[in-house]
């Protein structure tokens, strides 16, 4: 609704009033105010009547050029689709613009659509200035910061923001309050106790990405035992290189790809920001992830994180049964998984940890006596296992052929 008192303004805008006067308005030559004018043109600019609408972008092209139109944008009277309109109208004057983007009644969903097409550094960096608005809505800094066309200035004031209101400011205990707001009690604890989280610059993760990962957490700290762990030596024993990270994230990808698992693009993103985190918050995140959390980190190269994956409370017995047919994964996890007595009862375990080639021999060894007859010939005449079981397995099932 027009907040214009003209009945004749009022009834253009409403499309109330017949055709032959609204096509008069679009031509810009009824006798108003610049302000009706103004907000008749960017009406009649939408209309579905395309003789209308052609007509009226026309002629508000031409009526912009007057610079004194901005003594009338900066009115408060001015309405909102006005000036939506008018932020996104190409070609016209900067001055214009600029009166448009200073206006504290200029929605925020036009000035992200302005902030992601525009192609005037300087217009940029007017956004860019305005924090209040880019608090209100972030989604401005993002548009800012992927807009080739933004100057240097427009960026470096759209990461300030950012960092100072949607990163510093929510650190750690912040991003832990939200998920105990959400019921994400586990999820909480974790990001409490991460390392990564009072560092995301360093590990170039935001508080976007914490929140990604932390939603991988579902078992609390009461439910895990790390005394095996020494935490305090970590970082120490296990320093890692950016180039070792780059190398470990490409090991777990090929990893999926060999093992005929989907790398989808949800995937391969987690992966990424699992393993910007350091050791420490890697073994965390193994004994408290959900599956998809453990399905990443049993590839981990470093030994330490994929046994931790083998202690997590949660992991299940198919998932076990999956792993022990693994051939990319340490042999001290398929040792772990011979040792646990739950998991040396289920006969697809021990079949596959028998003919696996990355299970240490001495293990497949003691394991080979408990396979069915049919497995053990199998096994036998595997040549991926090393002699030694092979030539065991060929003389047990001789011996059970003879009895």
């Amino acid at each position: 609704m027009s907040s214009f008192s003209n009945p004749v303004v009022k009834a253009i805008i409403e499309g109330t009033a017949p055709k032959a006067v609204r096509l008069t308005a679009a031509r810009g030559i009824l006798p108003l105010s610049q302000a009706e004018l103004i907000e008749i043109l960017t009406a009649l600019a939408k209309e579905q009547d395309e003789e209308i609408s052609s007509t009226a972008q026309s002629s508000l092209k031409e009526h912009v050029r007057d610079l004194s139109l901005i003594d009338v944008i900066k009115n408060s009277e001015i309405s909102e689709q006005a000036l939506s309109y008018l932020v996104k109208l190409e070609d016209c004057p900067s001055e214009i613009q600029e009166a448009v983007i200073t206006n504290t009644k200029t929605p925020d969903s036009a000035i992200l659509e302005f902030a992601r097409k525009s192609k005037n550094a300087s217009l940029l960096e007017l956004v860019a200035i305005n924090q209040q608005r880019l608090i209100r809505y972030p989604e401005i800094i993002e548009a800012i910061l992927e807009n080739p066309n933004s100057s240097a200035e427009a960026k470096r004031r759209a990461l300030e923001t950012k960092r100072e209101f949607f990163e510093k400011e929510r650190g750690a205990q912040q991003i832990a309050q939200e998920l105990r707001a959400q019921g994400n009690l586990a999820a909480a604890e974790f990001i409490e106790q991460a390392d990564f989280v009072r560092n995301l610059d360093e590990n170039k993760l935001t508080v976007e990405d914490a929140l990604l990962i932390a939603k991988h957490i579902e078992i609390p700290n009461a439910e895990v035992d790390d005394s095996w762990i020494a935490f305090e030596l970590i970082e120490e024993v296990y320093e890692e290189t950016e180039e070792q990270k780059i190398a470990a994230i490409n090991k777990i990808l090929g990893d999926f790809k060999s093992d005929t698992e989907i790398a989808s693009p949800e995937r391969v993103a987690l992966v990424n920001r699992i393993m910007k985190m350091n050791v420490k918050d890697r073994i965390k995140l193994a004994l408290r992830g959900d599956r998809e959390a453990r399905g990443i980190l049993i590839r981990d190269p470093n030994q330490i994180v994929a046994q931790a994956v083998i202690q997590n409370p949660r992991i299940t017995e198919q998932e076990v049964e999956k792993i022990s047919a693994m051939r990319n994964i340490p042999e001290q996890v398929l040792r772990q998984i011979a040792l646990n007595r739950h998991w040396a009862r289920s006969y697809p375990i021990i079949h596959n940890l028998a003919r696996n080639p990355r299970t240490p021999v001495p293990v497949a060894m003691n394991l080979i006596s408990r396979l069915h007859l049919k497995d053990l010939e199998a096994l036998s005449r595997n040549r991926n296992v090393s002699e030694a079981v092979r030539i065991q397995a060929l003389r047990l099932s001789k011996a059970r052929k003879s009895s």
